[in-house]
């Protein structure tokens, strides 16, 4: 790196022009014989300062990072009130993730859950236990989160390969619970098990398959090298909707489902209240079905591999 000192002298003055606006000539040359000195001085002390200050600029820019995520889902509601963490199910997740600095980053995410949970499982509740509702569903999900490092997190750089780090977002979600009678499988959504779309509950609208969630987790991150991180995250999803599990509000009379042709019952009518299977019937016009006061909510634990995407920048001195 080389310096022209006259032509930084000018460059200086031009940006200190009052440095010499003196009205008397003889402070115009001692203003400016004093100037050059001190701006020797300074250009010294720049030529010493340089090579450290490039050197502590570290080149490789981190871009970002995308990887592969799998673990377990679960799923918190009407037929899980407790929060219990007994009928873990399969996850799974890609993701891109652009790096704004050392510190923050910008998550695009597409992921997959299966949750699911069965009011046989509820053993210390006997009305819960004689309801006798169960579900599965799968969830595809597409989340765009922030995430925030507590350290300096810059692979390949001693003492900067681990962190953890909190993640927020927003994201768009599409479920369709179902239920297994007599071995069949049957989607709930359609059959409206609580009266929705029924002419005798006006109120009571079917229920969209799409939904909103709100991402809220924290994780680990550690970097193997400066190519692969290595990372576990716990991700608890709030939703919009408290229909996840097909359980919501109360049961309807039996006369919302009218009978086949036959005059057997149709499914609808049997996976509407399942309690007959415990014993007598608990299902009856306003009897409690679910909560409509709360939403449902699911959650993630995953262990994740990621690829880094770097740059090479050539230090450079303005």
């Amino acid at each position: 790196m080389f310096f022209c000192t006259p032509c930084f002298t000018a460059a200086l003055f031009s940006v200190f022009p009052y440095t010499v606006q003196y009205q008397n000539p003889i402070f115009i040359v001692q203003g400016s014989a004093l100037l050059i000195c001190i701006m020797r001085k300074l250009l010294v002390i720049l030529l010493f300062a340089v090579p450290f200050v490039a050197g502590a600029q570290n080149p490789i820019t981190q871009e970002g990072e995308f990887g592969i995520s799998l673990g377990g889902a679960h799923y918190f509601g009407d037929l899980n009130t407790r929060a219990k963490l007994n009928r873990a199910k399969p996850a799974a997740g890609l993701f891109f993730r652009k790096n704004f600095s050392n510190y923050v980053a910008m998550r695009l995410s597409a992921n997959y859950a299966r949750v699911g949970y069965s009011d046989v499982y509820n053993t210390k509740n006997e009305y819960m236990r004689r309801r006798n509702l169960s579900f599965n569903s799968s969830i595809w999900e597409l989340a765009l989160q922030g995430d925030f490092n507590f350290y300096q997190f810059l692979p390949g750089e001693v003492g900067m390969n681990f962190t953890p780090y909190v993640t927020l977002g927003a994201g768009i979600f599409n479920y369709d619970p179902f239920a297994y009678l007599g071995g069949e499988k049957y989607y709930l959504r359609p059959l409206g098990t609580e009266g929705q779309g029924s002419p005798l509950y006006p109120d009571r609208k079917p229920y969209n398959s799409m939904a909103v969630s709100i991402p809220f987790g924290v994780g680990l991150k550690y970097a193997v090298n400066e190519r692969i991180n290595l990372g576990v995250e716990i991700v608890h999803r709030f939703t919009n909707t408290d229909y996840l599990d097909d359980v919501s509000q109360t049961f309807v009379e039996p006369e919302v489902f009218p009978p086949n042709p036959d005059g057997s019952p149709t499914p609808a009518l049997l996976l509407s209240d399942r309690s007959y299977e415990t014993g007598t019937p608990i299902g009856g016009k306003g009897v409690q079905r679910g909560n409509s006061l709360q939403r449902d909510q699911f959650a993630t634990a995953t262990f994740f591999i990621s690829f880094n995407l770097q740059s090479y920048k050539c230090p450079t001195v303005n």
